[in-house]
């Protein structure tokens, strides 16, 4: 393949709209170009980058015996009204109507299809366990779309659904994708975790994600700095401290605060640790108030509460809602005397008494208060965001805080779609029972993104070899002098031969900007032929990611570059 003739158009500046460094470096490097907000048109170099990631995803998948197929992108909005998700997934679900006057959607997942397909197709238990397997485009309406590949509404996936007779069958079939996942993130060169995670809007008991380490994720990982767990901020625990024995507690009594209305402002003006204070959160969740305490020193964990009430939409309260349930604004309730649907605490309460809550009027709050005698707890929960010096609840070490980027998720869905769409098989004894599933995802197009946010440097793209587009830029220093032209023409040709993707740079551009710009397209291997070089019979080497440089006899080439490439794959392999 020949520069001169390949279509990518490279910028020399960052485009004024783009935020993080792999969308700088995508537009720059002439991978990509913006149709609409969210949407992407994928150059050449691009594409082959997006190729390469869904042939190792497709190679590992069929390795692990999954089945290939393709499902509509459109999907009925009957399919989504039988599963309940048709109300529920939210504005990101793109709904339009047909001329036939039926509703319908663009597939931002594909839970639905795959049930009603194998729903009409399996009845016994002899054709499970099954797991089918796609790649295709999806959509999802995101409301701010922002960062390139990152958070796209256009984006390509790899979505598979297993189906198994049983919950150990389930397990196997899990677990089976949760290594096919390790395996596919360890081929493409990247640097990854797997950590529990909460299942979202498609459901479950169980699931893992699978992050990219980079300091510019989105996302926070918690894991410990001695064993092997790991959970997202949304889902991730820590060791609850023991209450201290129980103390006597004096009368609860009115504590005159005015104007002061946080956690921080309370402590300071009563003098007290924000650890002797209960904050007393007020949400409306599906048309109820309820409310969450934690300690003042905390925060709570909106999904975990979201969770234990099994919500579908919750938001902080109102303040008009504060102050019709509390009679004071906001800023002073507590939990004593208050007037909402259910009162939850987090479990670090429990057993502890002489706390400092709002009094439920202006400018005022409460000492000396005892939840079990003051307030009326529903119950004691794991409500609380994970913080830095907790500890693990595995083994109580430290727990550690990095960043990540999400680019698989696995799930346990269970029965959640075979019985809401009556996807059965009947078992041994001619029993009807439902399918028991497993949902598996990987953002094909998001893993290139996440690679770059990983992988680059000043002078741009440092792709793994897997990855990229190219492994071998070739690169032409005299293209008009005949017989440097013909010996990279030769040295191509021969490279391709060795079964190596290269690309010769042949274009009647200086040196400086050849140089530049295979920088910045990060091809792993660069191969320099120009005129002195040339007449001392060799080519000179560059190692993208090292930037170290050297040289290759063109008399002994073929064997020279095996070495040299070895070299480089070797050293991906073994980086810190």
């Amino acid at each position: 393949m020949r520069l001169s003739s390949f279509y990518a158009p490279t910028l020399k500046e960052d485009p004024a709209d783009a935020e993080v460094v792999s969308h700088k470096l995508l537009l720059r490097a002439g991978m990509i170009r913006k149709l609409t907000a969210g949407v992407y048109t994928y150059l050449p170099l691009g594409l082959r980058a997006l190729n390469n990631v869904a042939n190792v995803v497709r190679q590992e998948m069929n390795r692990a015996g999954a089945l290939e197929v393709l499902m509509p992108a459109v999907q009925p909005g009957d399919l989504w009204k039988e599963s309940g998700r048709w109300n529920v997934y939210g504005k990101e679900l793109l709904r339009f109507i047909d001329r036939h006057d039926r509703e319908s959607c663009l597939g931002p997942t594909h839970e639905e299809v795959v049930t009603d397909l194998v729903r009409h197709e399996i009845r016994s238990y002899r054709q499970l366990p099954l797991n089918l397997y796609q790649i295709q485009t999806k959509f999802r309406d995101e409301i701010r779309p922002r960062f390139g590949l990152m958070r796209g509404r256009e984006f390509i996936m790899k979505d598979a659904y297993s189906f198994d007779k049983d919950e150990a069958g389930a397990d196997t079939s899990y677990f089976a994708m949760y290594d096919a996942y390790a395996r596919i993130f360890s081929r493409l060169g990247l640097k990854f975790r797997a950590v529990e995670a909460d299942s979202g809007p498609i459901g479950g008991s169980f699931s893992h994600e699978f992050m990219v380490l980079a300091d510019t994720g989105e996302d926070t990982i918690v894991a410990c700095s001695a064993c092997e767990y790991g959970a997202n901020l949304e889902k991730a625990e820590a060791v609850c401290r023991m209450a201290e024995e129980a103390t006597f507690c004096p009368p609860a009594e009115v504590v005159p605060t005015p104007g002061v209305h946080t956690v921080d402002e309370v402590a300071a003006f009563l003098g007290v640790p924000a650890d002797r204070i209960v904050k007393t959160l007020l949400y409306e969740a599906d048309g109820k108030v309820v409310a969450a305490l934690v300690r003042g020193d905390r925060d709570v964990n909106e999904i975990k509460l979201k969770n234990v009430l099994g919500a579908t939409e919750m938001e902080l309260a109102a303040p008009e809602t504060v102050t019709r349930v509390t009679g004071a604004p906001v800023g002073f309730a507590g939990p004593v005397g208050l007037a909402v649907d259910v009162v939850y605490a987090d479990k670090e309460l429990f057993g502890r008494s002489d706390w400092i809550v709002g009094a439920n009027a202006a400018d005022a709050h409460l000492r000396h208060v005892d939840l079990a005698r003051d307030a009326k707890v529903e119950c004691y929960l794991d409500l609380r965001q994970v913080a830095a010096g907790d500890m693990c609840p595995k083994c109580g070490q430290p727990l550690l805080f990095t960043k990540g980027i999400e680019v698989g998720h696995v799930f346990k869905l269970g029965t959640k779609y075979s019985k809401s769409m009556g996807a059965v098989y009947l078992d041994e004894a001619g029993k009807e029972r439902h399918i028991i599933m497993g949902s598996y995802g990987i953002g094909v197009s998001r893993v290139v993104a996440a690679c770059l946010e990983q992988n680059n440097d000043e002078h741009g793209i440092v792709f793994p070899p897997p990855m990229a587009p190219f492994e071998v830029a070739l690169l032409n220093l005299s293209p008009k002098d005949e017989t440097a032209a013909a010996k990279a023409r030769e040295l191509h040709d021969l490279l391709v031969g060795m079964g190596v993707e290269v690309l010769l740079d042949d274009r009647d551009e200086r040196p400086g900007v050849k140089f530049k710009d295979a920088d910045l397209m990060g091809f792993p291997m660069q191969l320099v032929l120009g005129g002195k070089g040339l007449a001392r019979g060799v080519v000179e080497t560059k190692d993208r990611r090292t930037g170290e440089k050297g040289e290759l006899p063109l008399e002994s080439f073929s064997q020279a570059f095996a070495a040299f490439r070895q070299g480089v794959l070797d050293g991906w392999e073994n980086r810190g």
